[in-house]
């Protein structure tokens, strides 16, 4: 990506937020659970790597440790107290705590900075065992760390909706009575997903306050929700390659856009209602479409070449 993009950091940023797609698609693509509680998480990891780093010297791995723990842990609580519910009221719960998580963050200003954000977050070198590794200041290791990240996650996360576990998560989605009925915990299910969720979240919120150097509050609130939910909306649900696509249409609107057009959302929603209507798979169910019709328009013309020829 930085060989076909304007710059590094924009391929990390790209690479960040598809982590945060991903991590929302194993809940609404593989689970069937439409949660806007995602940016409790990213902002969690975002904050809880800051402060760790700032105040405690933590180092690089330990401070994405803790992001990852205080993602899950917080994917932990908000599902545990969500899943009892169904539909919209499950939804509404999701929305109400990421409300709420704001408003905390917002309060605690000494810790989480306020409307400033926390500042001077510092990007501390990739070490192991005393050793360093790379300093990662400059924006090629920086970008060449987050995408060895992104790999790992990837690879665990195909593990995982691989799985016996993923093909349960499968099966609620499709009918959750009917995989309660032959003897699924469809509850336990679902909270393991939100656990992994939010740890993949938390460690995205992390990476991201280490490419900025700083963590805004906007982390927190619930238009980051908003915004990886239509990464994952419009990159295709149930697909984890469909979540680079969205994560990256998005920040190259994004990045394109917004010095042209102060009102480019705009067009961000009317891409999303024209993906919703006619991509209902999302880009990547698209490309897959595409590619099966030119095989067989390329398959019944070589038929047809080799009927003439015979």
């Amino acid at each position: 990506m930085p060989i076909l993009l304007p710059s590094i950091t924009l391929a990390t940023e790209i690479l960040i937020f598809a982590l945060a797609a991903l991590a929302c698609n194993l809940l609404l693509g593989y689970t069937g659970l439409l949660s806007f509680g995602q940016g409790i998480f990213f902002g969690g990891g975002a904050y809880s790597a800051s402060l760790v780093m700032i105040h405690l010297n933590f180092g690089l791995i330990a401070a994405l440790a803790t992001a990852i723990l205080i993602g899950a842990s917080l994917a932990l609580i908000v599902g545990a107290l969500s899943i009892r519910r169904t539909g919209i009221y499950f939804v509404m719960l999701t929305l109400a705590f990421t409300q709420m998580a704001y408003f905390l963050a917002y309060t605690f200003s000494q810790w989480t900075g306020g409307d400033n954000g926390l500042l001077d977050v510092p990007r501390p070198a990739l070490a192991i065992f005393g050793m360093t590794i790379s300093d990662l200041q400059s924006s090629e290791a920086f970008y060449v760390f987050v995408a060895s990240l992104f790999v790992i996650v990837f690879v665990f996360a195909r593990r995982v909706i691989h799985s016996p576990f993923g093909t349960t998560l499968v099966a609620i989605r499709e009918n959750e009575g009917r995989s309660s009925a032959v003897g699924f915990s469809t509850n336990h299910f679902k909270l393991m997903a939100f656990v992994i969720s939010g740890a993949i979240t938390g460690l995205a919120g992390a990476l991201y306050a280490l490419l900025l150097n700083f963590a805004p509050l906007s982390n927190i609130e619930l238009a980051m929700s908003e915004n990886i939910m239509i990464m994952t909306i419009i990159g295709g649900t149930g697909s984890l390659l469909g979540s680079i696509l969205g994560a990256g249409s998005i920040v190259l609107i994004g990045d394109l856009l917004s010095s042209i057009w102060p009102r480019w959302m705009m067009i961000l929603g009317a891409a999303l209602i024209a993906v919703v209507l006619f991509l209902p798979e999302g880009l990547w169910g698209g490309l897959r479409s595409l590619s099966s019709k030119l095989l067989v328009s390329k398959k019944s013309k070589q038929e047809a070449i080799s009927e003439v020829t015979k």
